[in-house]
C-alpha cells in the first residue's frame, strides 16, 4: 500500500512538473509552483527528487525513453535494410510530429540551452546517442552495404530526420519550406542503400 501511495504521489509530481516546466521554462519554474500544481508539499517533491535539476533530468529521461520505445519497440531490426530504415524513419517522424508535448519539450530545451547547456547535452545523450548506437549496430550487421563509415552514415540519417522535425514542426516551417515526409524518407534510404 505504501509503494502504491508513493507511486501515486510521484505521478502527481511528474504531471505537475511537466505542466509547469512547459509553461514557465526551466529557469522560471520553482519547486513551490510545482508543489502547488501537483497538489503535494514541497518536502514530498524533495523526498522523491533531489532538486529541480534532478526532477527535470528524470522527466527528460522518461520522455526520451518512452519515445525510443515507441519507435524501436515496434520496428524489427532484421531483414532488408531499405525496409528497416524506411520503417524507422516513418515511425520516428510520425511519433514525434504528432506529439505536441514532445515538440513543446524540445522547444523548451532549445530555449534554455544557452543558459543551461548541460540540459541540452542530457537530451542528446538520452535519445540521439541511443538511436545512433542502435542503428550503427544494425547497419554494421550488413557488410553488403559497403558503408565507408557506418556511424557517420547513421548520423546523416538521424540528423536529416531531426532537422526535418526541427524545421517543419519545432520552428513552424512547414508552410515556408514544405517537404513531404515520404520524399525525405525515400531520398535518405536511396542515399544509404543506393
Amino acid at each position: 500500500m505504501v509503494n502504491l501511495l508513493q507511486s501515486s504521489k510521484r505521478q502527481q509530481i511528474i504531471q505537475g512538473a511537466i505542466s509547469v516546466f512547459l509553461e514557465q521554462g526551466y529557469e522560471g519554474t520553482s519547486m513551490d509552483r510545482i508543489a502547488a500544481v501537483a497538489g503535494v508539499s514541497k518536502n514530498t517533491i524533495y523526498n522523491h527528487f533531489q532538486d529541480k535539476k534532478g526532477l527535470f533530468v528524470f522527466l527528460m529521461e522518461q520522455v526520451t525513453t518512452e519515445r525510443f520505445e515507441r519507435v524501436f519497440g515496434s520496428v524489427s531490426l532484421s531483414g532488408d535494410p531499405a525496409m528497416v530504415l524506411r520503417q524507422i524513419a516513418d515511425k520516428l517522424l510520425n511519433t514525434i510530429r504528432t506529439d505536441q508535448d514532445y515538440i513543446a519539450f524540445i522547444r523548451l530545451i532549445i530555449g534554455e540551452s544557452g543558459r543551461f547547456p548541460e540540459l541540452a547535452q542530457l537530451l542528446v545523450k538520452a535519445l540521439p546517442e541511443k538511436v545512433i548506437q542502435t542503428l550503427t549496430n544494425y547497419l554494421d550487421s550488413h557488410p553488403e552495404l559497403n558503408l565507408e563509415n557506418t556511424e557517420a552514415t547513421v548520423r546523416i540519417f538521424i540528423g536529416s530526420l531531426m532537422g526535418y522535425i526541427l524545421t517543419q514542426e519545432v520552428l513552424h516551417g512547414k508552410e515556408i519550406i514544405p517537404l513531404e515526409q515520404e520524399v525525405l524518407i525515400n531520398s535518405l534510404v536511396k542515399l544509404i542503400i543506393g
